[in-house]
């Protein structure tokens, strides 16, 4: 993998940039051993590591903007860090970039139950928010499989999903503002606990920028009040094809879901072990479909749902009795992450998104795809909205098989933009899928989103090495086709 080659005049400048820093965020809140460095060596995508130059951990937003302008003024990279739960690279460090982490930014500033929202600090787990507002019969909607750990400043920064957002939306469904502070320092605010803004939608474009037009230091997030009631249904069938149609089926039928998951064999063998939760282990493909709201609803739609998966050919259905019952179905889907781990040294955690009645022939092509590169493969979906996440199992001891498995990664991606789809659901780009991103898009694309990137960082500062495929300064983008030796429009201003 491919990262900017380090400046070394910054490099050799580290002691001096960490007394600078010190003044800023004095006590411990620049950390510069190496021995103490390896923990911020890479994050969630654990097969690429590269220590930071160091890491800065500020307390306040005053802080977070001495420090920006600072790296502005005098050149240096910043790579935002969150938890560092990240499956695309999105926080891996660089050698001559500051590592600035936002684990001190704990709070739950405010909770205003009359407009049903919350105000916290980036470093809050998305788990917290609803911890701190449950109490009230009230919760935070997108739930990804990492939310005991993973920070909503994070979230913000990919539009992380979650088992729940086939119904409730990813996060830009439900952020309605947010404070950053952008690479020279400058503190800005984008939307509130209002539900609109006039002008430009820059709240939408901060959502997912993954780090790369600056960093949140407040979140306000919408909160939603229980639904009156919850049930779950496991749904066990003799293929992935005849679960994937019972999938289209259901919305199809106009039927939305709270969500709608889907594991194959490997992925169920693995959850039951782990966390025995009572999934069937004689069928090839799993659904769990829960749906929510008044009792009444809830109960015809048990019903409708059931029905349509007798007619895709279902061979087990069970029905959550309680609430209890409930959390132990979704326990398991949660766990199938670290449930795998189980079976494998290491794996590869994929993500893309298709459309829907696409998905039997995904599921077909990627057996094929395993069967070309010799490695197993445990399939967790968020099926409802076509969201994949293959996990391509391999040892990492074994010399090639780390790459085997990214070309393996690379293909399925591909596969994806092939039938429709797109290169990622809700984990972003950043290094993992930086490369493939010209599958996707044209030149002409790619230079237009570097063209919103150089608005807010022109001297690229700002988590460099990501999700763009070619390294560009941003006055390449401006450059004038010169004939003859005469420039078009001599009379115009130059700068």
């Amino acid at each position: 993998m491919k990262m900017p080659d380090p400046d070394q005049s910054i490099v050799a400048k580290r002691d001096e940039i960490a007394e600078a820093l010190r003044e800023i965020v004095p006590g411990e809140g620049v950390i510069l051993s190496d021995r103490e460095l390896q923990v911020y060596e890479s994050d969630g995508l654990t097969a690429y590591r590269q220590p930071p130059l160091m890491a800065v951990l500020p307390q306040t937003v005053e802080q977070v903007s001495q420090v920006m302008a600072y790296c502005h003024a005098k050149g240096i990279k910043v790579v935002p860090r969150g938890s560092g739960t990240s499956l695309s690279g999105g926080a891996l460090p660089l050698a001559d970039a500051i590592l600035l982490c936002m684990g001190k930014f704990n709070k739950v500033v405010e909770v205003d139950y009359d407009n049903r929202c919350a105000v916290v600090q980036p470093g809050v787990t998305n788990l917290g928010i609803t911890k701190a507002v449950e109490g009230k019969g009230f919760y935070y909607a997108p739930d990804p499989s990492s939310q005991i750990a993973c920070s909503i400043g994070g979230n913000v920064a990919e539009n992380a999903g979650g088992v729940h957002c086939l119904k409730y939306g990813l996060t830009t469904n439900n952020l309605l503002g947010i404070e950053m502070v952008l690479i020279d320092g400058t503190v800005l605010r984008f939307g509130g606990k209002h539900l609109d803004s006039p002008g430009y939608d820059l709240l939408g474009l901060m959502t997912g920028s993954e780090g790369l037009l600056g960093v949140v230091t407040e979140v306000t997030v919408r909160i939603l009040p229980k639904p009156e009631t919850a049930r779950a249904l496991l749904l066990g069938f003799s293929s992935s094809e005849s679960a994937g149609d019972c999938v289209a089926a259901i919305i199809s039928d106009g039927i939305v879901p709270g969500g709608m998951e889907m594991m194959d064999k490997p992925a169920i063998e693995a959850a039951e072990a782990f966390v025995n939760a009572g999934y069937p282990l004689d069928v090839e493909a799993l659904l769990i479909v829960e749906l929510d709201g008044p009792q009444a609803e809830v109960d015809y739609l048990i019903d409708e749902v059931s029905a349509i998966a007798t007619k895709c050919g279902a061979i087990t259905s069970r029905i959550s009795q309680n609430e209890e019952e409930r959390q132990l179905f979704w326990a398991g889907r949660k766990a199938a992450f670290p449930a795998v781990g189980r079976l494998t040294p290491d794996y590869y955690c994929m993500d893309g998104t298709i459309p829907r009645n696409k998905l039997p022939l995904v599921l077909k092509r990627m057996r094929e795809m395993s069967e070309h590169y010799g490695l197993r493969v445990a399939n967790v979906f968020h099926a409802g909205d076509g969201n994949l996440h293959p996990l391509i199992m391999y040892d990492a001891n074994n010399p090639g098989e780390l790459e085997k498995a990214e070309d393996f990664g690379s293909d399925i991606l591909r596969l994806c933009v092939e039938v429709g789809g797109v290169l990622t659901g809700e984990h972003g780009v950043g290094v993992e899928k930086r490369d493939l991103m010209s599958e996707m898009f044209n030149e002409i694309d790619l230079k237009q989103q570097l063209r919103v990137k150089c608005a807010f960082d022109s001297k690229a500062l700002l988590n460099p090495g990501k999700v763009f495929p070619e390294l560009h300064r941003c006055a390449e983008l401006g450059r004038m086709h010169i004939h003859k030796g005469k420039l078009p429009f001599p009379d115009i201003p130059r700068f």
